[in-house]
C-alpha cells in the first residue's frame, strides 16, 4: 500500500483517521524574521550594538563567501610550473575561508540577526568584483585573491574597532582572532608568489650566473 503524501489540502479529519510517518511535502512557509532585523536577545548588548554588528558582519560574510568561491575557482583553473604547489595552497586557503564563513554566520545568529546565506543574495551584497568566467593568467588570479583579502581586511579592522567601542567584545574577538589573522596570513602566502624570483638561474651583476657544477667543469 502506497501512503499518499500529505499536502496542503489534507484535512484534520484525514490525519485523525490515518497515522503515517509520511512527511508533509510542498509546504508553503511565511518569513518569520526579515533580513536586517534582530530579535530581542538576552546578551547584555544594546539593540543598536547588535544591529550594527550584524550589518557589518553580513557584509564581511558575503565577501568571505565570494573569496571562498574565488579560491575554489582558481584552485581548479591553476596552471604553470607551480601548479601543484598553488593547487594545494589555494585549496587549503579555501577550507580555512569556509570555516570563517560558518563562524561569521553563527555570530550573526548569536546576536539575534539573520545571516546572509543564499548565493543570489550574497551576489547582491558583495563588493568584491566579479572575475571573468574563464581562466586568467596565474599572476592575475593571485592578485584578484589578494585584492579580495584586502577588501575584507579593511572592513574587518574598522568593524572590530567599532564593535569594541559599542561593547560587543565577542564580535571584536571573532574579527581580530579569526578573520583578520587568517586573512593576513593567507595574504602573506599569496604575495610571496608574486615576487619575480627566477626558479633556476640567479641574476648576478646583470648576467645569469652559471650553475655551480657547470662553473666547476669549465675550469
Amino acid at each position: 500500500m502506497i501512503v499518499p503524501a500529505k499536502t496542503r489540502s489534507s484535512t484534520k479529519a484525514t490525519t485523525k483517521k490515518q497515522s503515517s510517518s509520511q512527511p508533509w511535502l510542498h509546504v508553503d512557509g511565511t518569513e518569520i524574521q526579515e533580513f536586517g532585523t534582530v530579535r530581542t536577545w538576552p546578551l547584555g548588548l544594546s539593540d543598536e550594538a547588535r544591529e550594527y554588528s550584524c550589518e557589518r558582519l553580513n557584509q564581511i560574510l558575503a565577501d568571505t563567501q565570494i573569496l571562498y568561491a574565488l579560491y575554489k575557482k582558481h584552485h581548479w583553473l591553476m596552471r604553470g610550473p607551480t601548479f601543484y604547489q598553488l593547487h594545494l595552497l589555494l585549496d587549503k586557503h579555501a577550507d580555512e575561508q569556509l570555516k570563517l564563513v560558518d563562524l561569521i554566520a553563527e555570530r550573526v545568529q548569536t546576536l539575534g540577526g539573520i545571516a546572509v546565506g543564499d548565493p543570489r543574495h550574497v551576489a547582491e551584497i558583495t563588493v568584491v568584483p566579479r572575475p571573468p568566467n574563464g581562466a586568467e593568467e596565474v599572476p592575475a588570479m593571485i592578485s584578484r585573491l589578494i585584492e579580495a583579502h584586502e577588501t575584507i581586511l579593511i572592513a574587518s579592522h574598522d568593524a572590530a574597532s567599532r564593535a569594541q567601542e559599542m561593547g560587543d567584545d565577542g564580535t571584536n574577538d571573532l574579527l581580530v582572532s579569526d578573520v583578520i589573522r587568517t586573512g593576513e596570513l593567507q595574504t602573506w602566502f599569496l604575495v610571496e608568489h608574486l615576487v619575480d624570483t627566477p626558479l633556476v638561474e640567479t641574476p648576478h651583476n646583470g648576467q645569469a650566473r652559471m650553475p655551480r657544477r657547470a662553473a666547476r667543469s669549465s675550469k
